[in-house]
């Protein structure tokens, strides 16, 4: 938990208080049996919540260290999703697709994996990247398939599926 949250928010301190918090929160509540999953999504929750708390936005990229990013795996159209680019996202995507934009650029998940975790199907999630795609293209001014006009999987296949 602890490194997921530090490759989010890619400051050691700051996701050692993130994970330390949610502990604390599940023992006063008495909470003695949790799945992973349950896990992982309330940690990406807890950092997307700290990113998008203006008053915390310009501590967090002045205590950046990018070697807890790890190797950038995965693009969205050429762009690294960096804590920059992730504080300018959260205040313009909704919780679902901020959820949807960590697994896949952060934690390298397929449609599939973020499906399963969010309990919801591989074209809903191909749709949220495309919205999250079209978003990007508009901040880094991109000119990629997102700036086009293209849909989610008319490029990678093992990402939207050619789902309209």
């Amino acid at each position: 938990m602890l490194r997921k949250a530090e490759r989010i928010l890619q400051n050691r301190e700051d996701a050692g208080d993130v994970v330390q918090s949610l502990f604390v929160d599940l023992v006063e509540r008495g909470v003695d049996r949790l799945e992973l999953p349950y896990l992982y999504r309330a940690v990406t929750n807890r950092c997307l919540n700290l990113i998008r708390d203006r008053r915390n936005r310009d501590r967090l990229l002045e205590r950046q260290q990018a070697a807890l990013r790890g190797p950038a795996r995965v693009r969205c159209d050429d762009a690294v999703i960096g804590l920059d680019l992730l504080v300018r996202l959260g205040g313009q995507l909704d919780r679902k697709h901020l959820e949807v934009l960590v697994c896949r650029y952060v934690d390298d998940m397929s449609l599939e994996q973020s499906a399963e975790l969010h309990g919801t199907s591989r074209k809903t999630i191909g749709n949220r990247l495309r919205r999250i795609r079209e978003r990007v293209a508009l901040l880094v001014g991109s000119r990629g398939p997102a700036a086009q006009g293209q849909g989610e999987g008319q490029g990678d296949a093992s990402e939207g599926g050619g789902d309209p």
